[in-house]
């Protein structure tokens, strides 16, 4: 497969790429405790500054609790609050799981996420329980989280930073996201690039070349 020619890295994207997704439910637990017009203040390309702020680590998790709670009900307790803000993210597939071990035998891989404290928390004892393995880095030579970097996609930077770390040629690089704004910035710096689009996954992507 031509995608594949050359290709000695793979950098993942988590979300919508490895980790089913579903934002509908996060804005429709906000709606339920009294965010107005909720669609516009967050969905997967458009966010408020704050939003932008807490994936890279510039608040804490406290913080951003305490903006989200000034747009719900007074009532709202926070643990309300994170169970919503968590309710986006689903099951880590099995099949999708195996896949990640084989590839790591095969390719260097690596995980490039734009994910904040808060999901992170929540995620990684959930694949601890699933699959008996230490969070994520067990899939990957190395995994990235913009608000432990301070970095975020689709930024040329972020994308110029794991490289230069991992002594990585761009040219011998596939980033896979699902997102095109953030493909548009890896191509910027010069990786090779697949835009994932639903209802395929990357198990579709793969099949040829396992």
């Amino acid at each position: 497969m031509d995608l594949f020619r050359g290709i000695k890295n793979i950098i993942f994207d988590l979300g919508g790429v490895i980790v089913n997704l579903d934002y509908s439910l996060t804005i429709s637990a906000f709606k339920a405790l009294g965010m107005p017009s909720n669609e516009k203040i967050y969905s997967q390309f458009n966010q408020l500054s704050w939003f932008d702020k807490y994936d890279t680590g510039g608040i804490t998790s406290d913080e951003f609790l305490n903006q989200i709670a000034k747009l719900l009900s007074p009532e709202t307790t926070r643990k309300q609050i994170i169970d919503a803000w968590n309710a986006m993210l689903l099951d880590l597939p099995k099949e999708r799981a195996e896949l990640l071990l084989n590839l790591k035998n095969r390719y260097r891989t690596f995980l490039l996420s734009n994910t904040n404290e808060l999901h992170l928390q929540y995620y990684l004892p959930k694949v601890k329980e699933w699959y008996g393995m230490d969070g994520l880095k067990t899939f990957f030579e190395k995994d990235y989280y913009s608000h432990i970097l301070g970095m975020r996609k689709p930024h040329v930077e972020t994308f110029q930073y794991i490289l230069r770390e991992n002594d990585l040629f761009p040219s011998e690089t596939l980033f896979i996201d699902d997102s095109y704004q953030h493909i548009v910035g890896a191509n910027a710096a010069g990786l090779r690039t697949y835009h994932l689009q639903a209802p395929e996954t990357i198990m579709d992507v793969f099949h040829e070349v396992l």
